[in-house]
């Protein structure tokens, strides 16, 4: 296959030539990473607009108990049905949950139904069309009950727009990090000669990216309050902590 691996080369001199550029996006960090990428110049202002939303809006949880490698994933299993069914039980109300392979969404989601079976469920499907997808977010009713299963990455981790009491919470089962594969690892080591941090560079800061992409469903307005569950011990690590957006709370539990 052929990919683009870093932009910056074909980028720069298009900046360089433009009286000015200007980039933005909600998830810009860590800003040296995106430098790098896209081949930003030196004396690159940066601004960080404060988010219209407050710390008291989200209260955001670890749970540093469970691991989510792949390793580990079934012994994950029950742990992460408990905790789902629990923080239901505790604020009914509507929870969209990510995980990171259908494989491991569609284990979770048989063993919620298996155990619960008083809790309503809805999954993603391989292939959903635009009809399909919009049926998935049809779910997600004005002070409605139950758990839509989702894959991180996928058509509802990020665009999706579900405000006041259509959803509440978000669990994210995973540290979002893509694959290990051979095109991947290609990647790692291409951007480790470049900029020496191959394992970052092509794994962690796109998998936590996509981990926040996901956690912004809950609080779309001024108005809204919700939780969320961050599944995987990785995310009590403070290098990932500190790509967390700035408004989140200080005091994660």
């Amino acid at each position: 296959c052929l990919r683009n691996v870093t932009p910056a080369r074909l980028l720069a001199p298009r900046m360089q030539a433009a009286r000015s550029v200007t980039l933005f996006s909600a998830t810009l960090s860590p800003r040296h990473f995106y430098s790098d990428l896209l081949g930003m110049p030196a004396d690159t202002a940066w601004l960080e607009v404060a988010a219209p939303f407050r710390p008291e809006q989200l209260e955001v949880r670890i749970a540093s108990q469970v691991s989510t490698r792949y390793q580990q994933r079934q012994a994950s299993l029950a742990p992460i049905v408990e905790l789902i069914a629990r923080q239901y039980e505790q604020m009914p109300g509507n929870y969209l949950a990510f995980f990171s392979s259908f494989e491991y969404l569609q284990q979770v989601a048989g063993l919620l139904a298996e155990q619960h079976v008083q809790i309503p469920i809805w999954a993603q499907q391989p292939g959903m069309d635009e009809a399909a997808r919009q049926t998935f977010l049809d779910r997600f009713v004005t002070d409605g009950q139950g758990i839509g299963f989702a894959v991180l990455g996928g058509a509802f981790g990020e665009g999706v727009d579900l405000p006041g009491t259509r959803l509440i919470g978000a669990f994210v089962a995973t540290l979002g990090l893509p694959q290990v594969n051979p095109v991947n690892e290609q990647f790692k080591q291409r951007l480790g000669r470049q900029f020496g941090a191959g394992f970052d560079y092509a794994y962690l800061y796109p998998g936590v990216r996509k981990v926040i992409q996901a956690a912004g469903r809950v609080i779309r307005g001024d108005q809204d309050r919700g939780v969320l569950v961050l599944i995987d011990e990785r995310f009590a690590e403070p290098r990932v902590q500190q790509m967390f957006p700035g408004w989140w709370p200080a005091a994660i539990g």
